[in-house]
């Protein structure tokens, strides 16, 4: 089975259904290296996993040089595979002596230098996607979005969008810009229902812009976590799986997200090929409306109003 490719945008790029995060590659005893990260690579295009979530402050701003190492060794076709990075976190880091606190930056100074810092460490000559990584307070939204435009009118940056923003800040910026932003990057999961009532995901659906759920499995908790509410979660995903011969509640909670009309991309945090095998199922998981709803009332603890 493989996942199968999406339009994020009308306007936008085609990527997976699912898209294979960065974030953990050094905590990952297959991914930790650029041998066994080249390898993984492979493991995931068998699955139809061609697009990679990063972000410059991975792995205390090291896993994109990571990336770029297990490139060279990977030798494939860049062609087949799509890069997204996102930018404007600054962290306090050995790596970056001159942060003393963390901050937002989404300057044209800075934009420009993480494009080039980017393309230098995964070795590529552009980006398939770039992400605005948080709102910024202090953003100045003509400056910014002249920022994405050049970088984009240069070839180096081909789509561009945002993460982490409410409607109305990614409607301040796509109202300077000359093209769409064509995704906002999320957290999601059955355990983070906010985007479900906030005005978030009918956003996304008034501008056709599929969003990225990162966090689509809770960060983990939904497995690892005791609480009431995580117990309760679990049992309904066991359930409706077992309605349709399923075993892996992951699988479901991934079919879940993937069956809302916004149609969002979960970014998989996972760097276990198994794992990833196991998750790609949920893409083909139709869930009937009840059995939405059914998990949706064992997270929110009670029935919809």
């Amino acid at each position: 089975m493989t996942v199968g490719r999406q339009r994020l945008h009308p306007k936008g790029p085609e990527f997976s259904r699912l898209v294979a995060g960065l974030w953990r590659a050094f905590q990952g005893e297959e991914t930790r290296e650029p041998i066994g990260l080249a390898r993984w690579l492979d493991a995931c295009l068998e699955l139809g996993i061609t697009s990679f979530d990063h972000a410059d402050i991975y792995g205390d701003y090291q896993v994109e040089a990571l990336f770029g190492r297990a490139l060279r060794e990977w030798r494939g076709d860049r062609g087949r595979i799509e890069l997204i990075t996102k930018c404007g976190i600054m962290l306090e880091s050995n790596q970056r002596p001159a942060h003393r606190v963390k901050h937002y930056d989404t300057s044209r100074a800075h934009i420009l230098a993480s494009v080039e810092n980017s393309l230098r460490h995964f070795g590529t000559d552009y980006l398939d996607l770039l992400l605005l990584h948080r709102p910024d307070p202090l953003m100045d939204a003509d400056e910014t979005a002249a920022a994405l435009d050049e970088v984009c009118q240069s070839g180096k940056v081909r789509y561009v969008g945002v993460s982490n923003h409410t409607p109305e800040q990614l409607e301040l910026l796509q109202s300077r810009l000359s093209r769409p932003l064509v995704t906002n990057q999320i957290e999601l999961s059955v355990l983070h229902l906010e985007p479900l009532h906030d005005g978030t995901l009918e956003h996304a659906q008034r501008l056709r812009m599929a969003p990225m759920a990162w966090s689509p499995l809770g960060g983990g908790n939904l497995f690892t976590a005791q609480g009431e509410r995580e117990r309760r979660v679990r049992e309904a995903l066991v359930s409706v799986g077992a309605e349709h011969g399923h075993d892996n509640p992951g699988a479901v909670a991934i079919a879940w997200l993937m069956n809302h009309p916004a149609r969002p991309v979960p970014v998989l945090g996972t760097s276990r090929v198994q794992r990833l095998r196991d998750l790609v199922s949920g893409v083909s998981l139709a869930l009937t409306r009840q059995q939405w709803f059914s998990i949706w009332q064992a997270s929110a603890g009670h029935p919809v109003p």
